[in-house]
């Protein structure tokens, strides 16, 4: 019996629309009544899905979200914080640096904002998302006590595939990099990642592996389906994703979520 499913939102749950279809609303709806814990995981802070635990009626003190792809498991009310994989400023530091070499846009999240060197469309476009403020700020002379969740390179597509090509090979060993859209690239703490998040959150929660279903399209969704006892790929989701998945069911546009649900938690 399946307690835990965790979903990515853009590309899973979402239709290209940003919109919750009646179907996957009346899936998720019906797992709740009987006792699965619903738990929504995502690149983006809490602020940035609130609209969408509201409509989910996930807004409570044992409720909880995966955020910033795994650096973050807090509650949906209160704000308690599960657990935390954080950055440090020499990273922010560093990375400010190499985004210079490389001739790229950067910017950062804190806790409460996205902080950017120079803004760009695309760190616009990231805190409309998620309706956080954008903050313009020197990162050579930041506040000593700015807690840094991620760093993203955010740029053109065809920029970003040239920053990839170039990026210090050891730079993997000392981060977790994710591409979660073609034009952000994301680096967290190297323990952070959704796998992570969400197998912090099942202990807290005492909950196995096996009884987990998680769901996802993109790489940044990659380490939390190898985890799950039953790991989802979308139709509509990378190809890689879609190897290391235990199971690949309809696209987000066609309610993909309630047919996993139907399918391995009622056996409809």
């Amino acid at each position: 019996m399946y307690k835990l499913i965790a979903l990515d939102m853009d590309g899973t749950l979402l239709k290209d629309n940003k919109t919750i279809s009646k179907e996957n609303f009346d899936a998720l709806k019906k797992a709740r009544e009987n006792n699965i814990k619903i738990v929504l995981a995502t690149g983006r802070p809490i602020k940035g899905i609130e609209k969408y635990l509201k409509e989910l009626d996930l807004i409570g003190e044992d409720e909880y979200a995966v955020t910033f792809n795994g650096a973050m498991v807090k509650t949906t009310k209160g704000d308690h914080i599960v657990a935390q994989t954080v950055m440090t400023l020499e990273d922010l530091d560093y990375l400010y640096k190499l985004s210079k070499k490389l001739e790229v846009n950067i910017h950062a999240h804190t806790n409460e904002e996205c902080i950017t060197p120079k803004p760009s469309k695309y760190s616009i476009l990231e805190a409309d998302l998620n309706s956080i403020p954008l903050t313009q700020v020197d990162f050579d002379n930041i506040d000593k006590n700015t807690i840094i969740v991620k760093i993203m390179f955010i740029d053109e597509p065809e920029i970003l595939d040239r920053v990839i090509q170039a990026l210090p090979k050891d730079l993997y060993e000392k981060y977790t990099i994710l591409r979660s859209t073609p034009y952000f690239l994301e680096f967290l703490n190297k323990e952070s990642n959704k796998g992570t998040g969400v197998k912090l959150l099942s202990e807290k929660l005492g909950i196995k592996r096996e009884e987990i279903i998680c769901a996802g399209d993109a790489d940044n969704d990659k380490h939390m389906i190898e985890y799950a006892g039953l790991g989802v790929a979308m139709a509509n989701a990378d190809d890689d994703v879609k190897k290391i998945a235990n199971f690949v069911t309809k696209s987000n546009e066609d309610n993909g979520i309630a047919y996993v649900i139907n399918k391995f938690v009622f056996d409809k």
